[in-house]
């Protein structure tokens, strides 16, 4: 099914559908007057001896150097040929698809000056499976994602690679095969395309969304964490979290008070209980990762902002009749998006990692067996897999250093100041998938632990998660082969297969479908 989007006022979970997946899209027909509009002031420069960038002039440190009229559509070709200049693992379908659909949205505003062909070629490509190979590394993040996005328009006039049909070919017989006639770029229209920050904004979503499953994750892990270790529910309670009034802190201690509701293992230690607190890593998991999921929301207006947003230049002012250079390519709102995604990623991690550490540790877990095996000694149970969420705990932490406060000077100092949008962006998907299995293993060990308690069960919630993850992960009895399991319980993880076995209220789902 199409989705029709109107340029300026799409949404998050418009996006997400169309990300998760893959439908083409096509712009509202009330776009089209303003991008034929921006198109007539664009076609009126072009026709003048007046030196306009982008139209008729170089670029970047060559914008002083002015193109004659005949020369105008080579231009606009050289411009994408010499841009592409990607390098690394390509981009997966689904983002890329994402990155044209931000592209489209763009243009859609009417003010980057493409003819309505232009637009149209995008939207038959998506709605065609003809999908552009961006390489994944190149960019910066100003003058926008030049080199991904010149890939991506390579592709559209019939250069460089496409997937069709599942199978990598040459772009132009990508086209063919669609049914699809490659264009020729006019004035400005290879700019308005490569400029932009659709490739890094794309990544950045798909950060945030794998985040959010992250965090969703993390409270039902912890939950099953916490009776493993007969914790205390005590520090859920609503007062002590509304008198500070954070959001997501208060929402994360209820969510959680409601997946231990009803628990007799929880019921049965009530009193009489020799310990008076809990370590931190079961006591402030509201404080810890209510934070990491105001940060979320906090991200994802500024990518709602931007994935809505006119990022290329120079821009068309219809209005004034005008084409005016700014710098809206320049990723920075992106860039600090995806250092904050990143930071609360790997405190969620990390706050995770003590609680496995806990449950396997004998003088920490409150009676359960050492590693959670039934026989430990002759069986090692969960004794490295704890080790493997460290490795993977330090290496978010690592992933988690800022990329905005790298800038470099390029193209001759003319950018001297860049985003690094990109790579902030572009690590995001590792450091979730290595969440997922810190947050799989956290899984195992809980449900591990909780079995360990019986006869006392858990809440009917926490048995709906259990049973959920045991029919893909069975009880460990004695030692097996584990990379199997954890990528199971990994896999489950990021799928939203373990939380889809509870109910979590929206605040804490944010935009995890």
């Amino acid at each position: 099914m199409t989705v029709s989007l109107t340029p300026g006022a799409a949404t998050l979970a418009q996006l997400h559908d169309i990300w998760s997946h893959q439908k083409p899209v096509t712009l509202d027909a009330s776009s089209h007057a303003g991008i034929h509009a921006a198109a007539a002031v664009v076609a009126k420069a072009a026709a003048s001896d007046t030196a306009v960038y982008g139209v008729n002039t170089g670029f970047g440190k060559l914008a002083s150097v002015t193109i004659a009229a005949q020369d105008v559509a080579t231009l606009q070709r050289n411009l994408i040929l010499s841009h592409c200049c990607g390098v690394g693992d390509p981009l997966d379908t689904a983002t890329t698809r994402l990155m044209m659909v931000l592209k489209l949205l763009s243009l859609g505003r009417g003010a980057s000056g493409v003819v309505m062909s232009t637009v149209e070629m995008i939207e038959a490509m998506l709605a065609r499976d003809v999908t552009p190979i961006i390489p994944s590394q190149g960019s910066v993040g100003a003058s926008g994602d030049l080199a991904p996005l010149a890939h991506m328009a390579a592709a559209m006039i019939g250069e460089g690679e496409a997937v069709f049909d599942g199978t990598r070919m040459p772009a132009g017989e990508a086209l063919s095969k669609a049914e699809i006639t490659p264009i020729v770029l006019g004035a400005k229209e290879g700019l308005a395309l490569i400029n932009g920050t659709q490739f890094s904004n794309a990544c950045a979503l798909v950060g945030l969304w794998g985040a959010w499953q992250n965090a969703a994750t993390s409270v039902l892990t912890c939950a099953l964490s916490t009776d493993a270790i007969m914790g205390s529910t005590a520090p859920l309670q609503d007062a002590i979290h509304t008198l500070r009034g954070h959001a997501g802190q208060i929402a994360v201690a209820r969510a959680q008070r409601a997946l231990m509701e009803g628990s007799v293992i929880r019921e049965s230690h009530v009193e009489g209980d020799a310990r008076v607190q809990d370590p931190y890593c079961i006591r402030c998991q509201p404080q810890v990762t209510g934070a990491a999921l105001d940060v979320l929301h906090f991200a994802a207006r500024t990518l709602e902002i931007e994935a809505n947003a006119v990022t290329d230049n120079p821009l068309v002012l219809v209005d004034d009749d005008m084409i005016v250079s700014g710098g809206n390519f320049h990723a920075e709102p992106v860039g600090f998006a995806a250092d904050q995604i990143a930071v609360a990623v790997s405190e969620i991690g990390a706050i995770a990692q003590r609680r496995v550490a806990l449950m396997v540790d004998p003088t920490l877990s409150f009676d359960l067996p050492p590693f959670l095996t039934p026989d430990p000694g002759l069986n090692s149970g969960l004794m490295i897999a704890e080790v493997t969420t460290a490795a993977l705990m330090s290496e978010n932490k690592h992933l988690a250093n800022p990329c905005t406060t790298d800038s470099t000077p390029t193209s001759a100092n003319q950018e001297d100041h860049v985003s690094m949008a990109a790579h902030a962006a572009r690590r995001l998907l590792r450091m979730n998938a290595n969440l997922n299995v810190i947050l799989g293993v956290e899984a195992m060990c809980g449900v591990q632990g909780i079995e360990f308690r019986a006869p006392l069960q858990t809440s009917a919630p926490l048995q709906a998660a259990m049973s959920t993850l045991r029919a893909e992960v069975p009880t460990i009895k004695e030692d097996r082969y584990m990379a199997l399991s954890i990528e199971a319980a990994a896999a489950m993880v990021a799928s939203g297969k373990l939380t889809g076995a509870v109910d979590l209220p929206p605040f804490v789902k944010g935009h995890a479908k």
